[in-house]
């Protein structure tokens, strides 16, 4: 009977030790692929122009996403605005982020409540200033 309870109490040990590892991984990388505090929707003026067409209006849209990576998004603009996709992107503080290292000339902003694209790269450009 003694030997029935010390091989049940160390299972019980191997058991909790085991739940307690499991229960203590990094979430770090999780929480940063949860964090999409900046994506949505933003309304306000958008412009595209290039060699074949020039698109502007007060009354457009960005569409702003996280990618898998924590530091890229994609930005989704509306009246057949071609796409800006992995714009490497640096946090700053809790309510900006900012474009980083491109071989474009460019300058995007997106605050929580506020985007701002001016993007040039091979003749095309982009510009927006738009609001939640």
């Amino acid at each position: 009977m003694q030997k029935t309870i010390k091989i049940l109490g160390i299972f019980m040990l191997v058991i909790f030790t085991a739940l307690s590892f499991s229960s203590c991984s990094d979430n770090s990388e999780e929480d940063l692929m949860k964090d999409d505090s900046f994506a949505g929707v933003y309304r306000g003026g958008v412009s595209y122009q290039d060699a074949d067409q020039d698109i502007s209006t007060t009354e457009g849209s960005v569409f702003v996403t996280k990618v898998i990576s924590d530091k890229k998004y994609n930005f989704a603009f509306s009246n057949n605005i071609p796409a800006l996709n992995d714009i490497d992107v640096e946090k700053t503080g809790d309510n900006a982020l900012i474009m980083v290292g491109s071989n474009a000339t460019a300058y995007v902003r997106v605050e929580n409540n506020e985007v701002k694209i001016a993007y040039t790269k091979d003749g095309k450009t982009w510009n927006a200033t738009c609001k939640r």
